[in-house]
């Protein structure tokens, strides 16, 4: 950097630690404030500084080739990487180097949520304070904020760690998303754990393709500070065990008796799979323990290991894990919905196609006499899926409702006809359904049920609306379902 931009940057970090606003969003800045103006803006990018300008800001920071306009007040800081400026503003003026906490990141296309509530029991009964980022929530003792984003924007992110570390969390256990590592919102942060779960069909609409999914996933383990930070990868994942080879320090763990040369390996063994939950006996580095857990399925079993591979990894020993045993589930995540008719219903958050062949294989695995799954697919999201989650209902399931997730900005019948491949030429027996009213299509379900049947309600899970447009509209699952039962079969206690 040249001595005279150098100097404008020093100068810059020094009025942001004394208090001075950074904004990305022109609409919000103040007199004398800073406007980052982040690639990601386009095309817009000229009417966006404009704005900016226009609203008073003292500071632009703008890439490399974007010039002032005539007659600007504003004094311009040209630098290579808007994001990890920001980054580096938001970490100067929140403090967040000087903050005494652990930080732990979650990434994988399915499970993330699950891992962080796991983890947030675990090192809770350990005695730590701990704050968790995620699709649900954004909470630490005495704080819950409904989550927007899985992985919040880059300044929101470092001021939600300032909140955080002066109420005493002293462990920050987040989902980073690849979205999130793409467009470096956790720049500034420094993680002292980084664990990878999976990767699976999703977000192809973003990335393009599986190769540049991936390499956004390995930032996280590549390219943000602390080199020596724990790493742990799931050898059962194909790449899982590409990370594995390309990094030889991480831990990698296994249900399937996988090996990765190179690389410690903590080894599960399904010794049960019921109704009841799974049981699991692990072996790591010549000590051996068991665990016994009322989550239901083999994905949730891998769940469970990779939460007992970062607990290692931030210290824990094998006696701790057993603060695991009494964890009860994730909301939305195979969450069951009480009733008094012995009906068994099923909420879940599995909206890609390898989410549902694992949550319906959970359920399989519990004999129920016919499973049926209400779906669909979320509007202005990767389309290629679509007939993959078709698909995958139609092998798992006896039954399928076809219905809108969130249509967003799609017409909801033109993403049911995008599904409906999947679910041609499916096996005999399989009945299918279509109904795009979501609320009719649950209300179709539970009319379809048998006692021994299962209902999965599959797509939205903890979400409370349903987006339709630009526009949220009120809808929860649980509750629609219990709507549904009063509908259909009278007065149901939930």
């Amino acid at each position: 950097m040249p001595a005279a931009r150098k100097a404008r940057w020093n100068e810059l970090l020094a009025l942001v630690g004394r208090g001075l606003m950074v904004r990305t969003d022109s609409r919000e800045v103040r007199p004398g404030e800073v406007f980052a103006l982040m690639p990601a803006a386009g095309e817009k990018s000229r009417a966006f500084l404009a704005q900016a300008l226009e609203s008073g800001a003292a500071w632009v920071v703008a890439g490399p080739d974007v010039a002032p306009p005539q007659n600007a007040t504003a004094r311009f800081l040209n630098v290579p990487d808007v994001p990890a400026a920001l980054g580096q503003l938001a970490a100067k003026h929140f403090r967040t180097h000087e903050q005494a906490m652990q930080v732990v990141a979650v990434t994988g296309t399915n499970g993330k949520t699950t891992i962080t509530y796991l983890l947030e029991g675990l090192l809770s009964a350990a005695g730590r304070k701990v704050g968790v980022l995620g699709t649900v929530s954004y909470r630490w003792p005495g704080t819950s904020i409904e989550a927007n984003l899985t992985t919040p924007g880059c300044w929101r992110l470092h001021e939600l760690f300032a909140r955080m570390s002066a109420d005493g969390v002293d462990t920050v256990v987040m989902e980073t998303s690849s979205h999130a590592l793409h467009q470096k919102r956790v720049a500034g942060l420094e993680f002292d754990a980084a664990v990878l779960i999976n990767l699976t069909q999703d977000h192809l609409d973003y990335h393009g393709d599986f190769e540049d999914y991936y390499q956004a996933k390995k930032l996280l383990f590549a390219s943000f500070p602390r080199a020596d930070k724990f790493k742990a990868a799931n050898a059962d994942d194909p790449y899982g065990r590409r990370l594995l080879a390309e990094t030889p320090d991480a831990v990698g763990f296994t249900l399937a008796g996988a090996d990765a040369p190179g690389n410690r390996m903590l080894h599960g063994t399904m010794v049960s799979c019921t109704g009841r939950g799974v049981s699991l006996r692990m072996e790591f580095e010549g000590k051996c323990w068991s665990l016994a857990s009322g989550l239901v399925g083999a994905h949730n079993a891998s769940n469970l290991l990779a939460a007992q591979a970062v607990g290692l990894g931030l210290g824990l020993n094998p006696g701790d894990m057993q603060a695991l045993s009494p964890f009860t589930g994730v909301p939305g995540r195979l969450e069951r919905v009480p009733n008094d008719k012995g009906l068994d219903i099923f909420v879940d958050y599995a909206h890609t196609p390898d989410a549902l062949v694992n949550v319906l294989g959970a359920l399989r695995a519990l004999d129920f006499s016919r499973v049926i799954t209400v779906f669909g697919c979320g509007g202005d999201r990767d389309r290629t899926k679509r007939p993959l989650m078709g698909r995958a209902v139609a092998e798992n399931a006896d039954v399928a409702v076809l219905t809108s997730d969130n249509p967003r900005h799609e017409d909801p019948l033109a993403i049911m006809a995008d599904v409906r491949p999947g679910l041609q030429n499916a096996p005999a027996g399989l009945t299918v359904i279509e109904e795009p009213d979501r609320y009719k299509a649950l209300c179709l379900a539970v009319g379809l049920m048998r006692p021994g049947d299962a209902l999965l309600v599959a797509g939205k899970g903890h979400e409370s609306y349903q987006q339709v447009g630009d526009v949220k509209l009120p809808f929860s699952d649980v509750e629609a379902v219990g709507r549904a039962l009063r509908e259909v079969h009278g007065e149901v206690r939930a």
